[in-house]
């Protein structure tokens, strides 16, 4: 069943590296739907500990608006982990971002960080699924707590992992991606697709933005701002598709209430999952629109 958390738009989701105190400030600015605050790949070892009180401080500053603002901690086996994790419980964010979550056992660390450091029930846990093991064992994650509420596909590294070759149309990720993707749909729970390398390919982003969300992806996490528009009009509902869906669901009132049996729409006939799927395309338009108002 759809909730307002499975509904809430996530289609362009930004890192920014939480050591660059000018693109913190630049992202209260950048149309993206939520933000990756990062403490991992975009800081250097001896910029973590200044980087953290940055990040949290901006975190808890409310001065993003309506984007989900989240935080990328260090992999658990790090020696910055398990403080970025009590630092960020501290500071209250949408969600903790956490690398290279392998088990159930992984999940139940992350909680424990958490309510040590006094997170509220508002903040939850995005787990990247990033490695061999991860993909295995992706049902066992994705049902591992309620506080895990949305999925992050790391592709780099699990191309890395596979010793695979980035290619157009990503042929050697796609098993590991639709698994993950099975897993994901299996527990209810959001799951993003990992980031394009190439910043100046537009044309191939846009590809691989079609692609995601073809497969069923809800969003695509990003390392560049000028990826952000391009993405949010792809996995946005088009015109098109709203007034298709109002066409739908009105088709399939009007029959209800007359007593009919049988409902074609442009020649198709149309059963209650197309229905369901009308009211998610527009309880998605719906949501993108009050997220923009904002």
């Amino acid at each position: 069943m759809a909730t307002d958390d499975t509904l809430r738009p996530r289609r362009s989701v930004l890192y920014m590296p939480g050591a660059n105190e000018r693109a913190l400030e630049k992202a209260k600015t950048i149309p993206a739907d939520a933000l990756i605050l990062d403490l991992e790949d975009a800081v250097a070892p001896d910029a973590k500990p200044e980087a953290r009180d940055r990040v949290c401080a901006a975190a808890s500053s409310g001065e993003y608006g309506l984007r989900e603002v989240t935080i990328r901690v260090n992999g658990l086996d790090t020696q910055w982990g398990a403080d970025d994790l009590r630092a960020a419980a501290a500071a209250g964010p949408a969600a903790v971002v956490v690398p290279k979550i392998n088990s159930v056992d992984d999940i139940a660390a992350v909680e424990k960080h958490l309510e040590s450091g006094g997170a509220p029930d508002s903040t939850k846990i995005w787990a990247m699924l990033e490695t061999p093991t991860a993909i295995l064992s992706a049902q066992q994650i994705t049902t591992a707590s309620e506080r895990v509420t949305v999925f992050v596909m790391g592709t780099n590294d699990i191309a890395k992992e596979l010793h695979a070759e980035h290619v157009p149309g990503r042929q050697p990720l796609l098993h590991a991606l639709s698994q993950c993707l099975l897993a994901a749909r299996f527990a209810g729970k959001i799951i993003l697709d990992g980031v394009y390398n190439d910043i100046q390919n537009a044309e191939g982003f846009e590809a691989e933005c079609l692609q995601g969300r073809q497969m069923g992806f809800d969003g695509k996490t990003l390392i560049h701002p000028s990826q952000v528009d391009p993405c949010n009009r792809i996995y946005a509902p088009s015109e098109d598709d709203v007034a298709n869906a109002r066409e739908i669901i009105s088709a399939f009132e009007e029959a209800e209430a007359a007593g009919k049996g049988v409902v074609t729409v442009n020649g198709r006939m149309i059963e209650n999952l197309h229905v369901e799927n009308a009211r998610r395309t527009l309880a998605i338009h719906e949501a993108i629109g009050r997220l923009q108002a904002g």
